[in-house]
């Protein structure tokens, strides 16, 4: 039987376990956690989880503090001293991160591995009253559980070298373009802007404008050949005549040998078989990976870094959860962890065989790598592309498998192939004939960059082949190829200027000036730029100067190895620097960039109309600026109606990003757009309009805009 006083004992014994139970939740909300601060929210999550309960991460979002903006904030007079304030907007944040430190047990900086991260980390500790001499600094190179808490187990101290690098390159870059930009603004027009690394990425374009424009062509020849051997048939070029190689400089040079060539048989002369290794490539570096990208995805810089971050910041894959696919993705290095390379071996053995993998080979980086963190590499060699790709969206995964099969190509033994040359004589004239074929494919079992086998039947010296065909050909050498983002970073790279997180925002900045403008994928200089150019090449020589620029950048290594001074290496620049800016000031003419006429009368007030030069290009305005303010943007008719009004004239248009697109010159009464330019026909299945695509290989194809129809492809 229950009793009265039995159930008040039970009642009293959940009041008292219900009062511990709230106890110990309050003591266990008083114990302060550690607080690490990240530079992105997007990591924040990730690297809490795998810490654990005893620490809550949060996020800076880049840097907090900053030269100001509308002034030099360099103090000359006192040893260059920078003048830091808080980043306009993040007073809200920087109280959060107060308060966070005041009631942390401990605070972590864990901001990117780089010079940028390192002054981010000691800004943060400016303002949270930290210091800098403390174990509080924390380094990953990716965002992994692993890499992580190994990285909380030895924390370090500010690197100050680090720091002081930073902070040098800042203040040169001010220097130059807060001394150099007003007298652009004075001298030419508003707006403009010159600085260390892009005043040389620009010289580059024009230099090679001006060799494209002083190319004289010169006529050559060849002769192509097709053979039989058999029923086989393989091809051969021209080599020579009587032993020795011929140049085919004129028409007279080709009929000289066609005359000799009476027959149809050819003599093997000579059969020459080989055994060739082709070493596996380098895994990528910041440089590499943007060149790539442009050339096999498609990708402009800008696009790669950003995709690039994603992948390092982590992607959410399902029940595994959230995990930084990459390891850090600005880096001059090419070297790879021991650890790295034994995961890798371990998944080639398996995947393919013993005879594949390579074993940790060591890899010497280039002469000037800073080498301060590995190649860019999968965090897990074992999330192939295809095991995660569901997780990903279409960006992430092209650039992903990128760098997933470069890395595990990297590991592999070289691809071994058999090569033949072959030489065919007949009078004295000699064709020859080159073939490969695969014998071992090593690493190109994951990344093919080779040409397709191109057999020869099997021959021996003394055999007899037929003629098929003879085929001589007119040619002219062309010029130097513009540069594209890919090769223009490539140049860079070599002669040593910049660095690895300057390349994508260069190629932005001298695009948004209008200095230069992409054509077929290739950037061409505009008249401004060329003006910009021309007075910085006369008035300021070292800051275009390739090798002053790249001993700069040695100095600032230097720097950061505690072998220099930073206040010593921005003196040794600005002395000489401010002489030439009083020159310039004295000496530069003021330079008028003239309209020119647009052929017809302004609509509004009736004066003619100009062609002016702004910020974005060339645009109409009306030459009775200020009185009139009528201004019209310059189009390109493609000489098609509009399929969707049917009155307007579809015109091509720039998008933000510089991405060509076609719209309806009535718009916005019309809001027609296409990114493929449309024909002016209909399909002849459904009745929609037919677009011109471009397609592997080069050549375009017609097609219908809806995707049902495809005509002939047009080379």
């Amino acid at each position: 039987m229950v009793t009265a006083t039995t159930t008040k004992a039970k009642t009293v014994k959940k009041t008292a376990a219900k009062k511990t139970t709230t106890t110990k939740k309050k003591a266990t909300s008083k114990i302060k956690k550690n607080l690490v601060i990240v530079e992105s929210p997007a990591k924040a999550k990730t690297i809490e989880k795998y810490l654990g309960r005893n620490y809550k991460v949060v996020a800076s979002v880049g840097h907090i503090r900053d030269l100001k903006k509308s002034t030099m904030s360099v103090d000359i007079e006192h040893n260059y001293e920078p003048q830091y304030i808080n980043i306009r907007g993040k007073g809200p944040l920087i109280n959060s991160l107060k308060k966070e430190a005041k009631n942390a047990k401990a605070v972590y900086l864990a901001s990117d591995p780089d010079r940028e991260g390192e002054a981010i980390s000691w800004h943060l500790a400016h303002i949270l009253g930290l210091d800098v001499a403390d174990k509080n600094r924390v380094v990953f190179n990716e965002i992994t559980k692993d890499a992580v808490k190994d990285a909380f187990k030895e924390p370090r101290s500010i690197d100050l070298d680090l720091v002081d690098a930073q902070q040098a390159r800042r203040i040169l870059d001010r220097l130059v373009g807060y001394s150099i930009s007003p007298i652009l603004w004075k001298k030419i027009k508003k707006g403009l802007s010159a600085g260390r690394v892009q005043s040389i990425a620009l010289k580059l374009i024009i230099d090679r404008e001006n060799e494209i424009n002083a190319f004289i062509p010169e006529e050559y020849w060849s002769i192509e050949g097709n053979f039989k051997k058999g029923t086989k048939k393989f091809a051969g070029s021209f080599y020579g005549i009587d032993g020795k190689k011929k140049k085919l400089h004129k028409n007279a040079d080709v009929i000289e040998v066609m005359e000799r060539l009476t027959s149809n048989d050819f003599t093997v002369e000579k059969v020459d078989k080989k055994e060739r290794r082709r070493n596996a490539p380098l895994p990528y570096t910041t440089s590499s990976l943007q060149q790539d990208s442009a050339n096999k995805i498609n990708f402009r810089a800008r696009k790669t870094m950003s995709v690039a971050q994603q992948l390092y910041e982590g992607i959410t894959l399902g029940p595994n959860g959230h995990q930084g696919l990459i390891t850090y993705m600005r880096t001059d290095s090419t070297r790879i962890s021991p650890v790295a390379q034994s995961a890798a071996s371990s998944y080639i053995v398996s995947t393919f065989g013993e005879k594949y993998s390579k074993h940790g080979s060591k890899v010497k980086n280039v002469a000037g790598a800073q080498d301060a963190h590995e190649a860019i590499r999968p965090s897990n060699v074992f999330n192939t592309p295809e095991s995660i790709a569901k997780y990903l969206d279409k960006d992430q995964l092209k650039l992903y498998r990128l760098i997933w099969n470069r890395f595990v190509a990297s590991q592999m033994t070289s691809a071994v192939f058999d090569t033949v040359k072959v030489n065919l004589v007949q009078n004295g004239v000699m064709f020859t004939s080159n073939g490969s074929q695969v014998k071992f494919d090593g690493y190109m079992a994951v990344y093919n960059d080779s040409d397709k086998n191109k057999m020869l039947p099997e021959m021996a010296a003394g055999d007899t082949v037929k003629k098929d065909s003879i085929k001589p050909e007119q040619h002219f050498t062309q010029p130097p190829a513009r540069y594209s983002e890919a090769t223009l970073i490539k140049t860079l790279e070599e002669i040593g200027v910049g660095r690895p997180s300057t390349y994508a925002p260069t190629l932005e900045t001298i695009q948004r000036r209008y200095y230069v403008k992409l054509s077929a994928k290739r950037f061409e200089p505009t008249e401004l730029g060329e003006i910009v150019n021309n007075m910085v090449v006369e008035f300021f020589p070292n800051i275009v100067n390739t090798e002053f620029t790249v001993d700069m950048e040695h100095s600032l290594d230097d720097v950061e190895h505690g072998a220099r001074k930073w206040v010593e290496v921005v003196d040794e620049f600005y002395k000489p620097f401010a002489k030439e800016l009083v020159k310039a000031e004295t000496e530069i003419e003021k330079i008028q960039i003239k309209d020119e006429p647009a052929g017809f009368d302004c609509d509004v007030c009736g004066n003619p109309m100009v062609i002016k030069l702004g910020k974005f290009g060339k645009f109409y305005a009306c030459s009775n600026f200020p009185d009139c303010r009528n201004t019209k943007a310059i189009v390109k008719e493609i000489g098609v109606i509009c399929p969707t009004c049917h009155e307007g004239q579809v015109i091509e248009r720039k998008s933000k990003r510089n991405r060509i697109f076609y719209g309806c010159a009535r718009y916005p009464d019309c809001e027609f757009t296409s990114w493929d330019k449309p024909v002016g026909r209909d399909c002849p299945k459904c009745g929609q309009f037919l677009v011109e695509k471009k397609v592997r290989g080069g050549g375009k194809q017609v097609v219908c805009s809806n995707g049902d129809y495809e005509e002939e492809k047009i080379k």
